[in-house]
C-alpha cells in the first residue's frame, strides 16, 4: 500500500541523470521534492524541473541547523542520499534520524550487476539487515525465488564521461562552495592519470592474466583467492579494522606463509576499477621474500572472478561483495570484517590462521534463503549510469520509496 503524499530532500546522489529523473518522476506523482547542493557537480546535475534546490556553502558543523530549516519549511518526510558515509551524509543522516525524518540509502548493488540497493538508514556496515543465520533460513523458506534480472549494458566510457563532467563543474567550487571537501581521498586529476595508465596497459595484462587463470584452474594445485577492493572504499575506511589494502595484503600474506598448505598458492586480484596509484606487484614481490613464499603467489591485474572462483579452495575478504560471489560458487569464503553475509554457515566462522586448513563450503540452503532474502528486501533491478538501467531504477526506487512500509521493515 501507497503511503500519502511525501515531501523528500535529496542530499547528494551518482554523477549520472538518475537523481533528476527520479526527482522529476517523484513529483509527477504528486510528492514535494528539493535538492541540497554541495557542490559544482551537484548543481550540473540537477535541474529545475526536478525541483527547487538550496546551495549549503557553510561549514559542516552547520549542516544539521541547515537541514533542520530546510525540514521545516518543506515539511521534509524523508531524505534520499547516495552512499552513507560521505562527510556530509553522515552528519545530515544522523540529524535526520534525531528528528523521525526517515533516511532512505541508496548505493551499488549487494548482488551485481542489474542490480542497485535501496535501505533505509544505513547500507553496508550500517544495514539493518540482521546478523542471524536462523532468521534467514526462517524467513526465506517462505519468499518466492527472486524474478530474473532485465539486462542492460553500461559501458565504462558512458561511466566515465559522467564522472568527467561532474568534476569539470567542481571547478567551480573555489568560488562557489569554498568550504566543500570531496568525500574521495583521491584528487579527480590523479584518479584521472592513474586510469589512462592503467587501462592502456590492461591490453597487454589481459592475455597473460587469462592464461595464468587457466593455469591454475587446470594444475589441481590448491590455491586461495584474495579479490582486492578500492583502496580508497568507503567499506576499508570505514567498516574494517585495516587502513587500506595494503595492510590487508600484508595481513593475509604473513598468515598464508606461517599456516597455508605448503603445496598451495595464493592469487591476490587486483580490483577492476583500481586507479593504479600503488605498485602492488612491487608490495607483493617484497612480501614473498620477506616471508619466503617467493613462488607460491600468483597476482593479477584482471581477469574472470568466476572462472577463478570455481576451482578455488578458499577465498579471503575483507567485506567486498565478491565475497557474495564466492558464496555463489560454493567457495569457502572468510570475511575479515562484519559484510552482510557473514553469518555461521555461510563465512568461516574462526581466524584466518586456520582457514586455511579447515575452511568449509557454505551450507547450499542458507544461501538460497539469505539471497531469497537480500533480494527480496534491498535490491531493485537497475543502475545509475544508461537510459536503460537507469530507467528500471527510476521505475523500481519510486515504487519503494511510495510504499508505506519497506519489505525488510514487513519482515522484521
Amino acid at each position: 500500500m501507497n503511503s500519502p503524499k511525501r515531501s523528500f530532500l535529496f542530499l547528494q546522489g551518482v554523477c549520472s541523470p538518475f537523481f533528476p529523473r527520479l526527482a522529476k518522476r517523484l513529483r509527477d506523482d504528486g510528492h514535494h521534492v528539493a535538492k541540497v547542493q554541495f557542490a559544482g557537480g551537484d548543481i550540473a546535475y540537477w535541474s529545475r524541473h526536478a525541483g527547487p534546490s538550496h546551495a549549503f556553502r557553510g561549514k559542516l558543523d552547520e549542516l544539521p541547523d541547515f537541514l533542520a530549516d530546510l525540514w521545516e519549511r518543506h515539511g521534509t518526510t524523508d531524505q534520499l542520499l547516495f552512499g552513507d558515509q560521505r562527510p556530509v551524509h553522515l552528519a545530515a543522516a544522523a540529524a535526520a534520524k534525531r528528528a523521525g525524518i526517515r533516511n532512505q540509502v541508496l548505493e551499488e548493488g549487494y548482488f551485481r550487476p542489474h542490480w542497485i540497493t535501496l535501505e533505509r538508514e544505513g547500507v553496508n556496515g550500517y544495514s539493518l539487515l540482521p546478523q542471524d543465520a536462523d532468521w534467514y533460513l526462517d524467513v526465506g523458506r517462505h519468499l518466492p525465488k527472486p524474478p530474473p534480472a532485465k539486462r542492460f549494458q553500461t559501458s565504462f566510457k558512458r561511466r566515465a564521461t559522467h564522472d568527467v563532467l561532474y568534476h569539470l563543474a567542481g571547478l567551480a567550487n573555489p568560488a562557489l562552495f569554498p568550504r566543500y571537501r570531496n568525500h574521495a581521498p583521491v584528487t579527480a586529476p590523479i584518479e584521472y592519470a592513474g586510469y589512462i595508465k592503467r587501462f592502456t596497459q590492461l591490453r597487454w595484462w589481459k592475455p597473460r592474466d587469462a592464461e595464468r587463470i587457466r593455469a591454475l584452474a587446470e594444475s589441481k594445485q590448491p590455491y586461495f583467492v584474495l579479490p582486492l577492493q578500492l583502496n580508497g572504499d568507503a567499506q576499508i575506511r570505514n567498516h574494517s579494522a585495516f587502513a587500506d589494502m595494503q595492510e590487508v595484503i600484508e595481513f593475509t600474506m604473513a598468515s598464508f606463509a606461517h599456516h597455508a598448505p605448503p603445496d598451495s598458492l595464493l592469487c591476490i586480484k587486483n580490483h577492476p576499477l583500481d586507479m593504479g596509484l600503488i605498485d602492488y606487484a612491487g608490495l607483493i614481490a617484497r612480501l614473498e621474500k620477506r616471508y619466503d613464499i617467493a613462488g607460491r603467489v600468483v597476482y593479477l591485474e584482471s581477469g574472470d572472478l568466476n572462472a577463478l572462483f570455481k576451482a578455488a579452495t578458499g577465498t579471503v575478504t575483507v567485506n567486498s561483495t565478491s565475497g557474495i560471489v564466492a558464496l555463489e560458487h560454493r567457495c569457502p569464503t572468510i570475511a575479515l570484517s562484519q559484510p552482510i553475509y557473514r553469518l555461521d554457515g555461510l563465512t568461516f566462522d574462526g581466524g584466518l590462521n586456520d582457514f586455511w586448513r579447515h575452511g568449509q563450503p557454505p551450507d547450499e540452503e542458507l544461501f538460497h534463503c539469505f539471497h531469497r532474502t537480500v533480494m527480496h528486501t534491498v535490491q531493485l533491478n537497475g543502475g545509475y549510469y544508461c537510459d536503460t538501467g537507469i530507467g528500471l531504477a527510476v521505475d523500481n526506487v519510486a515504487a519503494r520509496l511510495e510504499a508505506t512500509t519497506s519489505p525488510l521493515e514487513a519482515l522484521l
